[in-house]
């Protein structure tokens, strides 16, 4: 039996959220990110790309483009609100869902051709969510996630797109190899330096070229490229926190070594966070005495995954809370109140240099391992 699966995409999801809250906003160019110059730009309207502006692009750079835009600082708690009433309708009528970022869900439905028909069931989800949330949403169909994805990205805005079986190849053919999910930019220069532009040269060209110029990654492109993914939807299961904690074998007051501590927890749960492209806006600080009672401070902070604004808040808490000096038998740090972040930092407040940054030592430590790199004060 062939596969049915539908990718979903809430269209320029930031911006919907902010014109469902202001209707002015609507037909104009609109910018949501960081205020300040150092900021980055989150989410963009259409109105405002015509200018150049895309995600993740400087703010300061996105005013000189359009200097006429309104620019929003965001409200990430808002978007989580309706991401996850997007999510409720679409696991209240989907067989198998898998969320894999705040606007973003794959569903498998092979099998509803014999009982509805596959695309017929699919644009009543689309018109029940628009409906329901007023946000607007696109999506695409095919016997994949990759053509799926690449056929939703063709459908926008708010639109509709079934690739038949069959037609994936000749689908993805005038395409640029931009379009296809996994090549970043640093492999679309080296492709395009190789004089490869379009899907269908990449096709046309034996896998074991593609193979010998990038690896593995090579046979990735290859097969995207000719419409072919196995990779199952796996059912979306939302993990609520993630902590961790040391229990001394002797009982400390040294507050430099528990603040280093501090320090390491948060630097390897932001890096699990960001792996997972997840954002907190909860943290909690958890100690125990040598009496064995046991006190928790918590704090809200914006939706983030930076360590270092993490780092700052969670050393706050213990500064604040921690004027007893009694022995400390076990401290911990947990995150809570996570949801699927559109990136995987912050970009409300980082500055395009610290996005970098993260990006560098993950990529180190997802190749090499997390102990590959280490902040200086865990060493």
């Amino acid at each position: 039996m062939d596969r049915q699966i539908v990718h979903l995409d809430l269209d320029s999801f930031f911006i919907s959220v902010e014109r469902l809250k202001d209707s002015s906003l609507v037909g104009k160019p609109v910018i949501v990110g960081g205020t300040s110059d150092r900021g980055v730009v989150a989410s963009c309207s259409y109105e405002s790309r015509v200018f150049g502006v895309h995600s993740a692009m400087p703010i300061r750079l996105a005013r000189q483009l359009c200097p006429h835009a309104i620019y929003i600082k965001g409200d990430m708690e808002s978007y989580s609100n309706y991401s996850r009433m997007v999510t409720d309708i679409i696991e209240g009528e989907s067989p198998a869902v898998e969320k894999t970022s705040i606007d973003e869900h794959y569903i498998d439905i092979t099998g509803m051709d014999k009982f509805y028909g596959s695309l017929k069931w699919t644009q009543e989800l689309r018109k029940k969510v628009i409906k329901e949330t007023g946000l607007p949403i696109s999506f695409g169909l095919s016997i994949n996630k990759t053509v799926s994805k690449i056929a939703t990205g063709e459908s926008k805005p708010n639109g509709e797109l079934y690739i038949q079986n069959g037609t994936e190849k000749p689908f993805l053919a005038p395409l640029s190899i931009k379009k296809i999910p996994m090549i970043g930019d640093k492999t679309y220069s080296l492709l395009r330096n190789m004089g490869i532009e379009q899907v269908q040269t990449v096709q046309q060209m034996p896998v074991e070229v593609m193979q010998r110029v990038l690896g593995e990654n090579g046979l990735s492109i290859w097969k995207k490229a000719n419409g072919i993914d196995h990779s199952p939807v796996v059912p979306y299961t939302e993990q609520k926190s993630m902590s961790t904690e040391t229990t001394f074998d002797k009982d400390t007051t040294d507050v430099e070594e528990l603040k280093r501590i501090l320090i390491s927890m948060v630097d390897q749960l932001a890096f699990d966070l960001r792996k997972q492209k997840r954002l907190t806006s909860c943290i909690t600080l958890k100690l125990r005495y040598s009496d064995f009672q046991t006190h928790t401070f918590q704090s809200k902070i914006p939706f983030t995954a930076s360590d270092h604004l993490i780092t700052e808040k969670i050393l706050e808490l213990f500064q604040k809370n921690y004027s007893r000096r009694v022995l400390i038998r076990l401290i911990g740090v947990r995150f809570s109140n996570m949801v699927n972040g559109q990136e995987q930092i912050n970009l409300f407040e980082d500055t395009p240099a610290m996005l970098n940054l993260y990006a560098a030592i993950d990529r180190m430590r997802n190749r090499f391992g997390y102990k590959s790199v280490l902040k200086a004060i865990n060493v």
